[in-house]
């Protein structure tokens, strides 16, 4: 009863991310100690005519796939295969997706309906989407899962690919699978989450459906849009947390600040998803599309010094609103805190940068199309990781980690543990969990002791049952 009282007391002082997920295990698709091969075969007109005339076209050319590594090697026949992206179709090294459902209704390869393969164009190091979702899942967020692959299209070396695990029905079943139903909205440029009314057509264009289309019901979405802009002073701290996940999204925007995700929504509006969990209606937000990170900018803004406080831009109500409650600026300042003490180490950050470029370095060397869009060299490959490449690529990745670790230090308040005004009794919790805490490990899987302070960490019950918790001194 120690531990079940302990984690009730977390409950009570919302010191629990609220967010029911999982992170499945990386499989033979997403390799991490080595960089696989795809192999695609398709015709030369459809290859010439995909990245033509069709580059703005999400049309499935027919394809042969075959997915080849140390362990495995399989083919499968009849692939959809289009470029994807938004500018990064105007790149020379495009981007793909790989669906291999597009002819075979329902089919899966490895759980996966298809491959999204991101070219990295932008980036010298080709380390930066990576080292980012990787820090997204050690913070305990939603992330998908990574991996590298050599890509060859009719036997023409493509290059070095980041393999992505694309945000679909597959993706939310397996983060939520008891609470896999609801509503998951795509966020592109432009939703800064402003209220247009009750027309869904307002929102349809920015705001993407992705799954239960047929019913199209944007009721969820535009409701929490309203209560973040018409609830009353007084009683936003509790409205917004019946229809909104804030503890987790508190938690990834001190991910987004850290990393300089200024292409996500708290500056540029931008690359993330919504997803409306049907068991409590409440939305949880979701980070993607990561390439722009770690000293990348396009604004002249020194993204790994600017103040973590006065970090977004204009008329982002999720940021301002949230921030300018007491309670949620506490959190915020614990889970800023927390991952600068636990998770962005520049010495374990750096030491793994260096370990994924040395796997990696040999495919990069061989991609004659890093080079195509900004005149990348192997030799500013093996230099990013410690030296800044110049024009976009502001700072290298060490720089800009120890800067960004040594400011938002001295930045961040001290964290109050200020009390959720909206949290009830004990006794209305009390029947939650029954059973007797036996496990507990960190989010990488290692065993830790069940009493562990101030870290995230996943207790396992008697039952089988399992939570990620935080419990503080």
């Amino acid at each position: 009863m120690k531990y079940i009282f302990l984690f009730l007391v977390c409950v009570i002082l919302n010191l629990s991310i609220n967010a029911q997920f999982n992170h499945p295990s990386n499989n033979s698709a997403f390799l991490q100690n080595e960089v696989a091969s795809v192999y695609v075969t398709m015709s030369a007109v459809d290859a010439q005519t995909m990245v033509t005339d069709s580059v703005y076209s999400d049309f499935p050319f027919v394809t042969s796939v075959i997915y080849s590594s140390s362990a495995v090697q399989d083919t499968i026949t009849n692939v959809g295969m289009h470029v994807r992206g938004n500018t990064s179709r105007d790149a020379a090294k495009k981007s793909f997706e790989l669906s291999f459902n597009s002819y075979v209704p329902g089919r899966k390869y490895r759980g996966l309906e298809k491959m999204k393969l991101n070219g990295e164009h932008n980036d010298v190091s080709i380390l930066r989407s990576k080292i980012s979702y990787s820090l997204l899942t050690q913070c305990g967020l939603p992330s998908p899962r990574t991996s590298y692959v050599k890509l060859y299209i009719n036997n023409e070396y493509k290059g070095l690919y980041i393999h992505i695990e694309h945000f679909d029905e597959e993706y939310i079943q397996k983060r939520f699978p008891n609470d896999n139903t609801g509503n998951l909205f795509k966020c592109f440029y432009g939703s800064d989450l402003t209220y247009h009314g009750t027309n869904p057509t307002y929102y349809q264009n920015t705001y993407i459906l992705k799954t239960n289309e047929t019913v199209n019901d944007y009721s969820g979405l535009i409701h929490l849009i309203e209560v973040l802009y018409n609830s009353a002073n007084a009683n936003f701290v509790c409205d917004i947390q019946e229809v909104f996940d804030v503890d987790t999204y508190l938690r990834t925007l001190a991910f987004e600040i850290l990393i300089g995700q200024w292409d996500g929504y708290a500056y540029n509006k931008n690359n993330y998803f919504l997803y409306e969990r049907p068991s409590d209606g409440k939305f949880i937000f979701m980070e993607y599309d990561l390439d722009n990170t770690f000293g990348i900018d396009w604004f002249n803004v020194d993204w790994s010094t600017r103040n973590i406080y006065s970090w977004a831009n204009a008329n982002r109500p999720l940021y301002s609103k949230l921030l300018a409650v007491p309670y949620f600026k506490d959190r915020f300042n614990f889970h800023m805190k927390d991952i600068l003490t636990n998770y962005f180490s520049p010495t374990s950050l750096t030491s793994s940068l260096q370990s994924t470029q040395n796997l990696i370095s040999s495919a990069a060397f061989a991609d004659l199309y890093k080079g195509y869009d900004y005149g990348f060299t192997n030799q500013d490959f093996l230099d990013a990781i410690d030296q800044a490449w110049g024009a976009h690529v502001t700072q290298s990745l060490s720089t800009y980690i120890q800067t960004r670790y040594t400011t938002a230090n001295s930045q961040v308040l001290t964290y109050q543990n200020i009390q959720n005004p909206c949290t009830s009794g004990l006794s209305e919790l009390e029947s939650i969990w029954t059973g007797k805490a036996v496990k507990a490990c960190d989010m990488l899987g290692r065993d830790i002791q069940l009493n562990a302070k101030n870290c995230l960490k996943v207790i396992t019950y008697e039952d089988g049952s399992t939570k990620q918790v935080y419990e503080m001194e």
